[in-house]
């Protein structure tokens, strides 16, 4: 019986200088972060595999399609840093439930939304939802936790969410088929709610040192997200509308907030949102440039395979689920071995290059896919194994390269940020998807070919990238 009792409370301030309130439940504390950050795994999922069925239901073109992923991505990159510094300004427990009772209240939105532009108003407001646990909730049990129990509760958080990642296409395909794709956001509704209510009962409040506190960085977010959705916008518009005005247009407005957005985080240095600094260092700047191009070019997959699936080759949402299914299991249950026991092995430079070469592998078998005939044991899943594998092995070197070519002061905002580079990477794969979408309109198997074209050529530089900027040791760290 005593194994339920709540841990002592405490109110002084720990060794690192944050400083906490309330009393701790580990158990309480790790089921709500594990809930709260898998929430952004289980929709996207989900999401990929209802397009289909979305897209019939709105009657929207390839430009829609692309809207309902991005309305979401877009929030989500361009604010994630800023969730972060939210949480250590204002306490890490109310940025968490915050974000919770947001998407909650977003996904009702989606299951009821009566036209195109509510949807896109619910999906945007799970993308401010999710930008706001995602930070937190990682911090939460860095605070919760101590010692070897914080490694093992990290590594738990970890595991969930891979899990959550590999199932969440399987059941979303069975509730899109059985359901209708409206229900998959009810599903997900009391989930966030659940783990609003252990939240409030089981984490404790925490916030960092006031000492090391900067201003939140507004003009930096806005600037941002102004740049991204101008960019992404002109992107999307191109394959229907071709170089009209509007859309160089667009196109201009980014770029200019692009620029202001560089000047405004240089004035402010190290008290930046993105402290440009860090791209001083060689080898931060190529792991940043490595994940742009390894995201990108996964992010175009993960939602053009469901489309081919259940579009060309007939598989019903529940079977498209099941038949990606295979990428994020393995991908979870050996990123921890492969990536860090070889890592210790053979050196960060080396695992990032095969792994970056393997994920161009499972491309180009992916491009060898034939226009009619397509068999999935043959043709796709050999494609989504190799790519698997050259994720889990690159995945735990490169975020062990990241923390480390920051040093201990920047790790928290050099993680932060690759993690926000990963989400704009799909986010601009995503928009160029209309290319395909458009231009293979009659077979998407040869748009999806071309695409795994395009794919191999990114992780190539991935390679490239991680061989000119990573040193060969475990720490993976030059000037």
């Amino acid at each position: 019986m005593t194994n339920a009792l709540p841990l002592p409370c405490t109110s002084a301030a720990s060794e690192n200088g944050e400083l906490h309130v309330d009393c701790p439940d580990q158990r309480g504390t790790l089921l709500a972060t594990v809930l709260g950050s898998s929430l952004a795994f289980i929709v996207g999922s989900i999401i990929n595999v209802a397009l289909p069925q979305m897209q019939a239901d709105f009657a929207v073109g390839p430009t829609g399609v692309q809207w309902i992923v991005n309305a979401y991505l877009l929030p989500l990159g361009a604010l994630v840093l800023i969730g972060g510094a939210m949480g250590d300004r204002y306490g890490r427990k109310r940025i968490f439930m915050a974000g919770l009772g947001i998407f909650a209240a977003a996904c009702v939105i989606c299951a009821v939304a009566w036209s195109f532009p509510v949807l896109m108003l619910g999906r945007a407001l799970e993308g401010l939802g999710a930008a706001m646990l995602a930070p937190t909730s990682l911090a939460i049990i860095a605070d919760g936790f101590s010692g070897k129990e914080r490694g093992v509760a990290i590594g738990t958080w970890a595991a969930a969410g891979a899990i959550a990642g590999a199932l969440a296409p399987v059941m979303g395909g069975v509730i899109v088929d059985f359901a209708g794709w409206r229900w998959a956001f009810v599903a997900v509704t009391p989930v966030a709610l659940y783990a609003m209510i252990v939240a409030r009962r089981s984490v404790r409040e925490s916030t960092a040192d006031p000492d090391s506190l900067v201003p939140l960085d507004w003009a930096g977010a806005g600037l941002s997200g102004a740049a991204l959705f101008a960019l992404i916008w002109a992107l999307v518009a191109f394959p229907d509308q071709g170089a009209t005005g509007i859309v160089l247009g667009a196109l201009t407005v980014g770029i200019v907030l692009s620029i202001a957005f560089l000047l405004v985080e240089r004035r402010k240095g190290e008290a930046a949102m993105t402290p440009l600094t860090l791209f001083n260092n060689s080898t931060f700047a190529g792991l940043s440039l490595l994940t742009l191009f390894l995201y990108m070019a996964l992010g175009g997959l993960l939602v053009l395979l469901p489309y081919v699936l259940i579009d060309e080759l007939g598989f019903s949402a529940t079977a498209a689920g099941a038949a990606i299914l295979p990428f994020p299991l393995v991908m979870g249950l050996l990123s921890r071995s492969v990536g860090g026991t070889l890592t210790e092995k053979f050196g960060t430079r080396t695992l990032l290059v095969v792994g970056s070469g393997l994920v161009g592998l499972g491309f180009l078998l992916f491009s060898l896919m034939p226009d009619e005939g397509v068999i999935y044991w043959l043709h796709v899943l050999p494609g989504l194994l190799v790519l698997a594998l050259g994720m889990a092995a690159s995945v735990a070197p490169l975020t062990t390269a990241v923390l480390n070519s920051a040093g201990d002061r920047f790790a928290g905002v050099a993680s932060g940020i690759n993690n926000a580079i990963s989400r704009i990477a799909g986010l601009v794969a995503t928009a160029l998807l209309g290319l395909v979408l458009i231009n293979s309109a009659d077979n998407l198997l040869i748009g999806f070919a071309t695409s795994a074209w395009v794919g191999a050529g990114l992780s190539l530089l991935s390679a490239l990238a991680a061989l000119a900027f990573v040193k060969g040791g475990t720490g993976g760290v030059h000037g």
